[in-house]
């Protein structure tokens, strides 16, 4: 990663919390700690972040607390490919009039770009998903009230009396930090107040998951794998991975992506 796009995430993590440690930015960015604490330095001489003790710190910091996990768009651009084909499975599955959730994430977002044409009623927390239908689709778009957390792009209110109640909806289209035996896992606790007052609104909840996220892991639990209807991944997907969901009565859906496909019609035309 280039040192100008490390300093973003940096300069945007310590925005969305009080203290981002050297682990976190680590973490967001791929990078080693000497790396890390090289940049964190620069940007602190440049006075745009103070370094503290173990991390960095924002010189006006946040007025409201950030979420744990990766910013938006940060994510957005990760395993792009296997989150189009999972999205674009996941559009095949919605008839015209359907009512349906989409929850804020980056995989689901790129379902936009195939329901454009769609007529739908979507209920949606994702600021970016409603911003986009609004502007390039003929779906009906309503919104949770709430606060708008900017880099992940999520509106999320911490009360029962909003517009989520009185919404029903044949599927919930939903993507994960991680999914493993014991359920689907995220990442922070008001997401997961958020996502549960959803699912309780869906019929059937569509699990969007690209195949890394098998192999990820949080504390958090946001709901059992009997709850999941549909599982949507890659063509990546190990065995151990397609027996868990299959063994738990959940239909799996195995997008193709577009490396897969190149590779198959390059066999075709060696043949």
């Amino acid at each position: 990663m280039h040192e100008r796009e490390r300093h973003r995430i940096i300069l945007s993590a310590v925005q969305e919390k009080p203290v981002v440690t050297i682990q976190d930015i680590v973490e967001l960015t791929e990078a080693s700690e000497a790396t890390i604490r090289r940049d964190i330095a620069a940007l602190h001489v440049q006075g745009r972040l103070r370094r503290v003790r173990g991390g960095a710190e924002a010189v006006h910091p946040p007025q409201l607390a950030g979420l744990a996990g990766r910013p938006f768009r940060v994510s957005e651009s990760e395993n792009i490919d296997k989150k189009r084909a999972i999205a674009r499975e996941a559009v095949a599955l919605c008839e015209e009039g359907d009512a349906v959730i989409i929850n804020g994430g980056t995989t689901t977002f790129q379902m936009v770009h195939y329901l454009a044409a769609r007529r739908l009623q979507v209920l949606t927390n994702s600021f970016a998903i409603a911003e986009h239908l609004v502007k390039h689709s003929k779906s009906t778009v309503i919104v949770p009230g709430g606060a708008i957390y900017r880099e992940q792009s999520l509106i999320l209110s911490p009360f029962d009396n909003d517009v989520t109640r009185n919404f029903y909806a044949r599927r919930m289209f939903m993507g994960s930090q991680g999914i493993g035996p014991l359920g689907v896992m995220e990442s922070d606790a008001l997401i997961i107040q958020s996502e549960q007052k959803l699912i309780n609104q869906a019929d059937e909840l569509v699990l969007m998951v690209d195949s890394t996220k098998f192999t990820r892991r949080s504390s958090l639990i946001l709901c059992p794998l009997t709850r999941v209807t549909t599982v949507i991944t890659d063509d990546g997907v190990t065995d151990a991975a397609r027996r868990m969901v299959e063994d738990a009565g959940i239909q799996l859906i195995v997008a193709q992506t577009a490396t897969a496909t190149a590779k198959k019609e390059d066999s075709s035309s060696v043949a």
